[in-house]
């Protein structure tokens, strides 16, 4: 019996007027996200970057030739807000790993750039990650694999919009129209790791 097995099981006795089968599936996702995101972080560790370090650099990287983003630009390509991008930026910067200049196209603004230090250490931190998360997916194979993505890219679905597509009501609309708070699509302080 898991940990969130005996969850289930103490509740079922405490609250047997509570459905509580769905702790099955939330509660194994959040421990499962939980042990990714700490060998994840190994990876980035070993390449002396923190996990938001990491993600500021690959979505450099992901820019293409010459690798750099206006800062507004790369706070919506990671997802954190403008004030979380200065600070990593300014980390990278220190380190040697981005520079930041006045943009070409726009003399008022700002872009950030990876150096060639930055780019050497994106590279192989990449491949690195791309490595230890195929070593993660391999301990489900590959079948179990493709059907977890499946599933949860349809869920996903149901908090996010598919980039590039407005709003159109659905429950991300509802969840945050109902509660105040912005739906975890909406969110903009946990990291995209690729």
């Amino acid at each position: 019996m898991d940990h969130v097995a005996r969850i289930q099981q103490e509740w079922a006795r405490e609250r047997p007027d509570v459905d509580v089968s769905p702790a099955g599936v939330i509660g194994r996702l959040h421990r499962v996200a939980g042990h990714l995101t700490d060998r994840l972080c190994l990876v980035y560790r070993r390449f002396g970057l923190a996990e938001g370090e990491f993600d500021v650099l690959a979505a450099l990287r992901r820019a293409g030739a010459p690798f750099e983003r206006a800062p507004g630009e790369l706070a919506a390509h990671t997802m954190v807000t403008t004030g979380a991008m200065t600070k990593r930026v300014d980390r990278l910067e220190q380190a040697g790993l981005v520079t930041r200049r006045p943009s070409e196209s726009d003399g008022r603004g700002r872009v950030v750039a990876l150096t060639a230090a930055g780019l050497e250490l994106i590279d192989a931190a990449f491949t690195e990650h791309m490595a230890n998360e195929r070593r993660l997916l391999d301990a489900i194979g590959a079948d179990d694999a493709a059907r977890l993505e499946e599933i949860l890219t349809r869920w996903l679905a149901v908090f996010e919009l598919p980039v590039g597509e407005p709003p159109a009501g659905g429950l991300s609309g509802v969840a945050a129209s109902s509660t105040g708070h912005p739906s975890p699509g909406q969110r903009r302080n946990g990291p995209v790791t690729q």
